[in-house]
């Protein structure tokens, strides 16, 4: 595609800093320019080589660009809207990467200009890493990214920008912000909800210590461990933006944990072969995707041989 002759991302953390990476690889824009709150981290993005200028000005940065990417906390997201709006200039397109929709878009609506093409994105990629050291180019190559347009959106604003995440190797959908906030709460949002609840329930065992919790950690618990790292603040504003939808898939949830404990309490072994076969078939399903791996270690082949 025909490079952006500026793109500024505001916010250089895993997603940000990943996207300044291939932005850089795939040449897709002739000007990068990073703007993040904090001296420090902006003081890391310059050493690292992310961008082409920096700033903790986000109005500053969003000045004549024709791209902005705003990569911040969901939570954040309005104030952003609002720091940045006095600055986006006629025609540029003005997108996201937050993991909920219909919330960032109440928020940030309001304050984008007429003339400018908010189009709000969500690239399902990630890791539990965060920072502009944990991004990486190719993060987001054989994945999806979700585009949830308003009625009416400019459709070539809406291809451009699809065109931009094919380049980075993104599979593209659209749906509407509610739908993609529903889908989200279940395949992304509750399991990281339990995750941080069985660590935080191993962590309180007034009967298992610490160091065995550590010690004895079972693949299983190992691997909740690793969504339960992800950063809070994240989490925290996901958790309070997305209310609706994860409240209700929580108590889908609570109704078949429920199932599953009488099951166990009676002895129903075909009830438990049953539910267990199903959802085996399920990561079969997304291995056949082409969204994981096979392998039995997730491909952590360096600690196999390490331990």
């Amino acid at each position: 595609m025909k490079p952006f002759e500026r793109v500024t991302l505001i916010g250089i953390g895993l997603i940000g800093s990943s996207l300044a990476r291939d932005i850089r690889a795939h040449g897709l824009a002739k000007e990068i320019v990073v703007s993040t709150r904090s001296p420090e981290t902006l003081r890391r993005a310059e050493e690292l080589g992310l961008g082409d200028r920096y700033t903790t000005s986000a109005a500053d940065a969003a000045r004549g660009a024709d791209l902005v990417i705003v990569s911040v906390p969901v939570g954040a997201s309005g104030t952003v809207a609002e720091q940045i709006a006095p600055s986006l200039k006629q025609g540029a397109i003005l997108t996201d990467v937050g993991s909920t929709k219909a919330s960032v878009i109440a928020q940030m609506t309001p304050h984008v200009p007429e003339g400018v093409h908010f189009i709000p994105g969500h690239p399902i990629a990630g890791t539990e890493h965060s920072g502009p050291d944990a991004g990486f180019a190719g993060l987001f190559a054989g994945r999806w990214c979700i585009l949830t347009p308003a009625e009416g959106a400019d459709e070539q604003a809406i291809e451009s920008l699809a065109s931009f995440w094919r380049t980075l190797g993104s599979k593209v959908d659209r749906m509407t912000p509610e739908h993609h906030d529903k889908v989200l709460a279940i395949v992304s949002h509750l399991p990281h909800i339990i995750a941080y609840n069985i660590v935080g329930t191993a962590d309180d065992l007034e009967t298992v210590t610490e160091s065995e919790v550590i010690q004895y950690s079972a693949s299983g618990f190992r691997d909740f461990t690793r969504l339960a790292a992800s950063d809070p603040t994240m989490w925290r504003d996901v958790c309070l933006h997305n209310r609706d939808a994860i409240l209700e898939m929580l108590a889908r949830f609570s109704e078949d944990l429920a199932y599953l404990q009488r099951a166990i309490r009676w002895g129903e072994g075909d009830k438990l072969f049953e539910l267990f076969a199903r959802t085996r078939a399920v990561r079969r399903s997304i291995i056949e995707a082409g969204q994981d791996v096979e392998a039995a270690d997730f491909g952590r082949h360096g600690l196999s041989k390490k331990n």
